[in-house]
């Protein structure tokens, strides 16, 4: 089974691509990869489940909703790096997260990287 490491750095709300992004990974889950997602600045925010989409404020749905149905992909837990331990969304997150030191060596440990 190939193993991927997915690297999200989009915030919530900014754009399609997140949504995109988001979906791919899902789909690389659902047929039989092993996926990893590993969030990065601004991809922080898509911990927060606690925004409600407004039409008339938000060009796009909220993204974290997608985040909150990791745990029926396997796609739990979430990795964050270490040195964003204490940011607000990490310490508020409602989903599993795994603390990870981002460095070649666990790289290298995937088949695959995919950088969005």
């Amino acid at each position: 089974m190939k193993s991927v490491l997915v690297i999200l750095t989009q915030a919530n709300l900014v754009n399609l691509h997140v949504h995109e992004s988001l979906s791919a990974t899902m789909v690389l889950a659902t047929f039989g990869c092993e996926v990893k997602v590993l969030l990065q600045d601004g991809a922080l925010s898509l911990l927060n489940s606690e925004l409600q989409f407004e039409q008339m404020k938000h060009a796009f749905k909220v993204a974290s909703n997608m985040v909150d149905s990791f745990e029926f992909y396997d796609l739990t837990p979430v990795l964050v790096e270490n040195q964003h331990k204490d940011a607000y969304f990490v310490t508020q997150a409602q989903q599993d997260i795994e603390f990870i030191e981002l460095n070649s060596e666990f790289i290298q440990s995937f088949d695959f990287v995919l950088y969005w």
